[in-house]
């Protein structure tokens, strides 16, 4: 009997890394879409006939669809579970990509509209918002406690690995086959997931499940870092709110990186090319191993919370340089253009490393069961800002100008800071006091 226990826990604890892999392939590949679309902003503006305010608009959809649908399908994955979820929202997302790649691409006959491609990616937007609620979620039930920082935030770097895929991919085979193939491997991608998602992702065991419960109820852990999960809905719980919120704010330097980094290297650095995708690359592959390092350096030392309001003054402080460095010296010279394309590498890696320390809080404020909707009420308000920042930074160069821009990105960050909660003391237990 004790045999057939420890074979099925050993089963267990190989599977939760099957599962936490469907996580990872799951969020690379609706990232490669999210994160990779932006990367090719110079061809959507001259393939597409777009100016920077319609360059912004289309961004910004797809961040649009995303905050309106994080919280619906986050509500959805509590009620319905992540493995339903999941499915319904990779397929869905992969037919979307597969008519944009047939009926939404520039010809020599027709160019879509900005308003037709706006929806497009709108729709995009609505369907790929099931991918992190679900994914979490999954990743949260077959993971205890002291483990689930690292497991987060490993689920978590997939958004910069697939954002750094689109980024060294989609603008080569935007030049070369045009949005087609874009929009085609992308719904590949997804499609993929999808099948990976159904062959691997299932509920943990119900003895499991108890098991991991048990052992965090009764461990004793040195925690000055968060407070203890309620079983009240994180819609009326504070700190996961301040947690959310804080997530959004800091986004703003991080996605004002990813959307439109490639226009101010074109436009104002006059960068090549190959400069302008290795710095992207560069951004999402820091960003990558930034995040699984946070979270195996926070599990251990338990101080999520401490780690994120760093990660706001850093950024703060980064944002701050380059618009200095813009401002004062410019870019006329090339050495100009490694410094500031060295900044921007620099300040999307910080803006982007708490991710998975961040989700993390979240979920374990929530509790499992609640894990769901409480990632939804992250991505919410980490979407919102996907959307309203490639709107704003238009609309700040034709008043202003790029070093106004970082400096904007950089109050952001500073504003990040006093929201996100600050460590409490929890008393130690243990059942030797029970």
């Amino acid at each position: 009997m004790e045999s057939n226990r420890s074979r099925a826990g050993a089963l267990t604890s190989n599977h939760r890394w099957k599962v936490l892999g469907v996580g990872f392939a799951a969020n690379a590949s609706f990232s490669a879409a999210f994160s990779g679309i932006p990367t090719t902003a110079v061809f959507l503006r001259s393939g597409y006939h777009l100016g920077n305010g319609g360059l912004g608009l289309v961004l910004g959809m797809l961040g649009l669809g995303i905050a309106i649908s994080e919280l619906p399908w986050g509500l959805l994955t509590d009620r319905w579970g992540d493995r339903r979820v999941l499915l319904l929202g990779l397929g869905a997302t992969a037919l979307a990509l597969a008519a944009m790649a047939l009926f939404v691409v520039p010809g020599a006959a027709s160019v879509p509209g900005v308003s037709a491609l706006a929806l497009w990616l709108l729709l995009v937007g609505l369907l790929g918002g099931s991918v992190n609620g679900s994914s979490g979620r999954a990743v949260m039930a077959w993971f205890r406690e002291g483990e689930r920082g690292l497991a987060m935030s490993i689920r978590q770097t997939a958004v910069p690995a697939g954002g750094g895929l689109g980024a060294l991919v989609l603008p080569v085979l935007a030049v070369h086959l045009g949005f087609s193939a874009v929009f085609g491997l992308l719904a590949i991608l997804c499609a993929v997931t999808a099948g990976f998602a159904w062959r691997w992702l299932h509920e943990p065991p119900a003895a499991d499940t108890t098991d991991a419960t048990d052992a965090a109820r009764t461990t004793q852990r040195r925690r000055v870092d968060t407070a203890p999960a309620v079983s009240a809905s994180p819609l009326r719980n504070v700190g996961v709110w301040r947690v959310a919120i804080a997530a959004g704010m800091l986004c703003a330097p991080q996605l004002a990186v990813v959307t439109f980094a490639t226009v101010f290297l074109h436009d104002f650095g006059h960068a090549s090319i190959v400069t302008i995708s290795a710095t992207m690359v560069a951004v999402q592959t820091g960003a990558a191993i930034a995040r699984v390092l946070s979270g195996r350096w926070t599990d251990r030392k338990g101080n999520r919370r401490a780690y994120m309001r760093a990660c706001s003054l850093v950024t703060a402080v980064l944002f701050a340089a380059l618009a200095l460095i813009s401002a004062a010296v410019g870019m006329q010279h090339a050495a100009m253009v490694v410094v500031c394309a060295a900044m921007i590498v620099a300040g999307g890696v910080c803006a982007s490393a708490w991710h998975g320390v961040a989700f993390t809080e979240l979920a374990t404020l929530a509790g499992t069961s609640r894990a769901g909707t409480a990632l939804a009420m992250g991505n919410t308000c980490v979407f919102i800002m996907l959307f309203l920042t490639p709107l704003a930074i238009p609309v700040l160069l034709s008043i202003t100008s790029w070093p106004v821009v970082w400096a904007v990105a950089s109050l952001f960050a500073l504003i990040a800071l006093p929201v996100f909660p600050r460590a409490v003391a929890v008393r130690e237990t243990s059942t030797a006091h029970a």
